[in-house]
């Protein structure tokens, strides 16, 4: 039996630079003790999808063919090679496995092109896929990543990697090493330096496309993990001469060579330690903003209070909302101060280069989650993931047990593309309402915000009801308790999309034509009814109207002067 490790959810992405956000919080920092693991993966060609892989069996000397996980020059999908099949796969639903082990990852390039080994099996994203389905801990999913890429070669870029399970989580920064090729071609060094650290409990920590482990111990394996020549090799190359104990993984491997690793990398992550952390973040306002940048942030805070779900989800959904970074304030913003700057990221005015803030919450998002690892409960019941698809700002999370065994089709792969709308498409659907509100921020994208934070609070207690339900089947029938946990989460994607599509159709008969209809306190819009022909017709009274935001319209007075100047006629 060969099984083919293309994951649907990435067939039609492209794995772009500074691409995603991972956000982490340790049992010890939550309201309810689970750990938590948050991703947005982020592509201007992602086609966001709930990508899931069943438990199997496989038979001795089964082969699993290895597909390239995006694409890069040598172009898409490319077949990789052939490894061994394990003798028995866990299920996986997105980014979460029946154990509870989740990974999310952020790529950075570094030294990479210095070291990419174009013979490698292996990429990131077909690693992290193969772990998940091996792994029964965090711990074991590291080591597991590090000793398959030392057998097939690593061919990525630097990664930095969310690794954790019900009890601990940790970040893993990865490069590949050095390639050494005999006469034949074929690299005798295969794999992969790295090194990973277990977050304190109590803590939190991010990484945004920059690698961040810097100096790190090197006899605790309890909390730290590395590979036996991640401080050698650099020496080898001529990359590091000092001693072992003051090696820095990001310094020597990723140094900060760039200004947009810290405006738009480590900015974002200065925003959630600045919005959780107990620790005071201004004193690093010098290093996101590229005045010192070697003023750097620690790799993990203490947090100031108990993080949730939902509050995880609405930092997942920042714009540097209340900071000096909002990009809700000025001309930037545009007349209805929308957090959103398409593309260029940079641009140049008379020879000076100049950078739009990159939040967390992005236009371009192919799918986003948080990863729920409840240790209290069984396993069976205990991992759940959120799921959305889309910009976080605008997109509602759905909860879907990591045990179920199928999917709504409404999140299903071959259920439109980035080039086939389908109207029974969660990710159209999205896109629908997020296009919509990104013309009218203000009000609209307020709105669908609102109707969010309902919508995932009444998920929270809909999860802690089924949770119930769950166990109680358990104790008869684990195979009767995936059964319904399939079903809850199969009805609540369904329930979600309808409700999506109605907000969809509300939306528009509101907003049209930039005019906000008035409403009764019941949510209906007010009207003169009146009768005509026989048939009853409604007529909205006047509308009210978005208004222009005071920079926007400071902005254009600055810029015009008196040409739209309203005069006094005599």
């Amino acid at each position: 039996m060969k099984q083919f490790i293309v994951s649907a959810a990435l067939l039609f992405s492209v794995t772009a630079g500074f691409a995603c956000t991972n956000l982490i919080v340790t049992k010890g920092a939550t309201t309810d003790g689970s750990v938590l693991v948050s991703d947005v993966a982020d592509s201007h060609n992602r086609y966001g999808v709930l990508d899931f892989k069943l438990a199997a069996r496989h038979k001795p000397g089964s082969l699993r063919e290895v597909y390239q996980w995006g694409s890069d020059s040598r172009g898409p999908f490319r077949y990789c090679g052939s490894i061994p099949e394990a003798p028995y796969t866990y299920n996986v639903m997105s980014n979460m496995n029946e154990y509870q082990v989740t990974i999310g990852e952020t790529t950075y390039n570094g030294r990479y092109k210095e070291l990419q080994d174009t013979t490698a099996i292996l990429d990131y994203g077909s690693i992290m896929n193969i772990c998940l389905q091996r792994s029964k801990t965090a711990r074991e999913a590291i080591l597991n990543f590090a000793a398959l890429t030392d057998a097939y070669g690593y061919d990525s870029t630097g990664e930095s990697l969310s690794v954790a399970d019900a009890n601990e989580a940790w970040i893993m920064e990865v490069m590949p090493r050095k390639p050494k090729y005999d006469a034949n071609g074929v690299n005798t060094n295969k794999g992969i330096v790295y090194v990973a650290v277990r977050i304190p409990d109590g803590y939190i920590c991010a990484h945004a496309n920059c690698a961040r482990i810097t100096t790190f111990p090197l006899n605790d394996p309890e909390n730290c993990l590395y590979s036996k020549d991640v401080i050698s090799m650099a020496r080898e190359l001529g990359w590091y001469e000092g001693p072992d104990e003051e090696f820095s993984f990001t310094d020597v491997y990723c140094p900060i060579t760039s200004y947009s690793l810290l405006r738009s990398c480590e900015l974002r992550v200065w925003s959630f330690f600045n919005r959780y952390g107990d620790l005071d973040m201004n004193q690093y306002i010098d290093y996101v903003t590229g005045e010192d940048p070697t003023h750097r942030m620690p790799l993990y805070v203490k947090a100031k209070e108990k993080i949730s779900v939902q509050m995880l989800a609405e930092m997942m959904r920042d714009h540097y909302e209340g900071t000096i970074f909002d990009m809700r304030k000025g001309i930037a913003a545009g007349p209805q101060e929308t957090p959103y700057r398409f593309r260029d990221n940079d641009w140049t005015v008379d020879g000076v280069k100049y950078r739009n803030e990159r939040a967390i919450a992005m236009q371009q998002a192919g799918f986003w989650f948080i990863s729920q690892c409840r240790g209290w409960l069984p396993r069976e019941v205990g991992g759940v993931i959120w799921f959305a698809v889309d910009d976080p700002g605008t997109a509602p999370l759905t909860p879907v047990y990591a045990s179920a065994k199928a999917i709504s089709n409404h999140y299903a792969f071959g259920n439109g593309s980035h080039v086939e709308y389908s109207p029974t498409s969660m990710w159209w659907m999205c896109n629908r309402i997020a296009q919509f509100a990104y013309l009218n921020y203000r009000n609209i994208g307020n709105e669908v915000h609102d109707v969010i934070r309902a919508h995932e609070a009444e998920m929270v207690e809909k999860v802690a009801a089924a949770d119930r339900e769950a166990l109680e089947l358990l104790k008869k029938s684990e195979k009767k308790a995936i059964k319904y946990m399939t079903k809850f989460s199969v009805e609540q994607q369904n329930a979600l999309f309808e409700k999506w599509d109605k907000l969809d159709k509300y939306l528009l008969v509101k907003y049209v034509d930039g005019n906000i209809k008035k409403q009764n306190p019941d949510g209906s819009f007010v009207v003169f009814p009146h009768a005509y022909q026989g048939k009853d017709h409604f007529v909205p009274k006047s509308p009210d109207v978005p208004g222009l935001g005071e920079a926007y319209k400071r902005a254009v007075v600055s810029e015009t002067g008196d040409f739209l100047k309203d005069k006094k006629m005599k």
